[in-house]
């Protein structure tokens, strides 16, 4: 299937490795023209002239912290002055800091507002100007499970994450009539270096090691194993593109089939 994504513009976020990392390298072969941003200079510019010549496309690597204000703006003018405009936005981020009630102060709290909701409301923000002009816009945000299945420990996660869904759905709803397609990816577990820092606190607090908690992890997922980044990068690469022109305010599990319910 031609997904039709030749020269479109993408502009991904938390891209420098991971979830994000994999979904811009599928998007740089099927021929889109990519951003990726991330925190660390040295290491998205690395991750870009990875891309770009293992996809052999064109990609910038763009360092700073999106959850900042004035930073969304900044990013989505960088991405329309590299490659003339933009077609494509993927809101991801980083995972707010795990704990209980009474572990976390409201410095974690406000934290993971910033990180897991406001990134994404700023980010589409900035970028809807130049998403108008385009001629096959969309905007795919990433959350996780957690909003349909709560995960022990990860508090803030499981609360912020959940709003950014219904930010998702309403901006479906609004955003529709202007042809701008706004969906979400729930990415259940899946082997990224975010999910091994969680496997570590795990070990730690039972007094095990990594591999007994991904294990035990996998052993909860009917495939018996953590997905993939490429196999979550798949879903994302259709979703966004002109092939999925009819797919708007979907909430798209990618989880193996971890999540029990039936809604």
């Amino acid at each position: 299937m031609d997904l039709n994504l030749k020269d479109k513009i993408a502009l991904i976020t938390g891209a420098s490795k991971g979830l994000g990392y994999a979904t811009a390298l599928q998007l740089a072969r099927e021929g889109c023209k990519v951003v990726i941003n991330g925190r660390d200079e040295e290491r998205v510019k690395s991750a870009a002239e990875k891309i770009s010549r293992d996809a052999d496309s064109q990609v910038i690597g763009l360092a700073g912290d999106a959850s900042l204000p004035g930073m969304p703006e900044k990013l989505a003018q960088q991405t329309v002055d590299a490659f003339g405009g933009l077609d494509i936005l993927i809101t991801n981020t980083g995972g707010p800091k795990p704990g209980s009630i009474d572990s976390l102060d409201e410095a974690a709290w406000q934290s993971g507002i910033d990180l897991c909701l406001m990134a994404h409301v700023r980010l589409i923000k900035a970028a809807l100007p130049y998403l108008r002009k385009s001629s096959a816009p969309s905007i795919l945000t990433v959350t996780s499970v957690s909003v349909k299945q709560p995960i022990q420990n990860l508090l803030i996660s499981n609360s912020v994450r959940a709003a950014t869904v219904g930010l998702t759905k309403s901006l479906a709803l609004e955003l529709g009539r202007e042809g701008i397609r706004v969906n979400s990816i729930l990415p259940g577990w899946t082997e990224t270096e975010r999910v091994g820092e969680l496997m570590s606190a795990r070990a730690k607090a039972n007094n095990s090691n990594v591999e007994e908690e991904a294990k035990r992890q996998a052993a909860e997922i009917p495939f018996g194993r953590m997905g993939q980044p490429s196999e979550f990068a798949n879903a994302a690469v259709f979703l966004v593109s002109p092939a999925a022109s009819y797919i708007n305010g979907v909430m798209l599990q990618v989880d193996g089939g971890s999540y029990k319910g039936t809604l």
